[in-house]
């Protein structure tokens, strides 16, 4: 099983790439093939045929996937960017954690 440190509706930083240093916010997650789509990156054109009549086609822009380890996670407490650690509770439950030395806040 493949698994990617990012969640849909994350907000992550993109590291490389045409659209280095932008913020987005995951709205996809493809553990299979190990890759996100981020609103607003990435933008892609697409030709898109009319399926009904009536209905225009054309070309239109699309978010496309990238490979999630060109994305690092944002923490939503000290704003940066950095990688994300995991706690074990006495539940037995995990919760994602900043790494950050002054931060250590749980997403």
């Amino acid at each position: 099983m493949n698994t990617v440190h990012v969640k849909t509706g994350d907000t992550v930083v993109i590291l490389s790439g045409k659209d280095k240093g932008k913020k987005g916010k995951v709205m996809q997650v493809s553990p299979k093939e190990n890759k996100v789509i981020v609103e607003g990156c990435n933008m892609v054109t697409k030709h898109v045929k009319p399926r009904k009549e009536g209905e225009a086609g054309g070309i239109i822009k699309a978010e496309g996937a990238m490979y999630a380890s060109k994305v690092q996670l944002v923490c939503p407490k000290c704003g940066k960017a950095v990688r994300v650690g995991h706690r074990i509770l006495a539940d037995g439950t995990k919760e994602r954690v900043c790494k950050n030395a002054n931060c250590g806040e749980t997403f």
